[in-house]
Formats: C-alpha cells, structure tokens, sequence
C-alpha cells in the first residue's frame, strides 16, 4: 500500500495536508533525504526557509540543504567545504598544468619556425610563394635525405 504522505509528514508522524510545503520535494520513496535536512537544520527551519522564497526558487533551494545537510553529516567538522576546498585546488593544479602546456607549446611552434627560416634560402618576393608550398615542419626525420630509418 503506498501511501499519500511525503516524507517529511512521515517523519513528522502527521498528517499530510494537500498544500503541504514539503511534498513537492521530499517525497514519500526517499525518506533519506528529509532525514538528512531535519538532522541538521530541523523540521520547521525548513518549513520557515521554504515559506520565505519564491516557488520557483525552492526546488534548488532544498537541493542545497540536502547536499549541505549530507556532507555536514559525513564530515562535522569541515562539511561542503572539504569538498570546495578540493575542487579549488584541483582548479588550480589544472590551470598551473594548461598554463604550462601552452609554454611548451609556444616554445616548440618558435624552435619550428627558427629551424624553417635556417633552412629556406633568401628569395626574392616571387621565388617565395613557390618555397611555400613545399615548406617542410622540420625537424622531421622523414624530411631529411641523410637519415636511415
């Protein structure tokens, strides 16, 4: 038998009256979720939060009670801002590492175009679009008569 009551008025051990605020977002197949937001900001502070916003607000509000409330429970001490914290320094590592990819990358693309400027001759301005077209990406062994693969 399923029954009508969300699962904040289960909790409650109350009936579960048809403009209930908590049914639209505690229902009655996760009772997990309501336990966790009543543990740590109790029953009628989120009844009070909820009557204070607007409607359309409150569905990611109690979003963010419920993930807040379950990291308070798993961690009391540091809480969402563990979790915060680690995502800040793994921010932080990635751009230190893109930062330095984009060196190395600026630094390979200059060797290339000093190796192309010792390796092109001084032409005049109608002998170049010819050297263009054939211009190598040196140093590539494939390029070079001398090697053997």
């Amino acid at each position: 038998m399923i029954s009508g009551r969300c699962a904040a008025c289960k909790s409650q051990r109350r009936k579960c009256p048809p403009d209930c605020i908590f049914s639209p977002y505690f229902p009655p197949n996760d009772p997990q979720r309501f336990a966790c937001v009543h543990r740590i900001y109790g029953c009628s502070n989120v009844g009070k939060m909820l009557q204070q916003m607007p409607v359309q607000m409150r569905a990611q509000a109690v979003d963010t009670l419920y993930m807040e409330a379950r990291w308070r429970i798993e961690d009391p001490v540091y809480g969402c801002v563990k979790l915060i914290s680690q995502l800040h320094q793994n921010l932080g590592d990635t751009e230190s590492e893109l930062a330095k990819v984009k060196a190395l990358i600026a630094f390979h693309k200059l060797q290339i175009s000093q190796v192309n400027e010792l390796h092109q001759p001084n032409l005049d301005a109608s002998q170049s679009n010819i050297v263009e077209q054939f211009q190598f990406d040196y140093p590539a062994q494939n390029h070079y008569p001398w090697f053997i693969n």
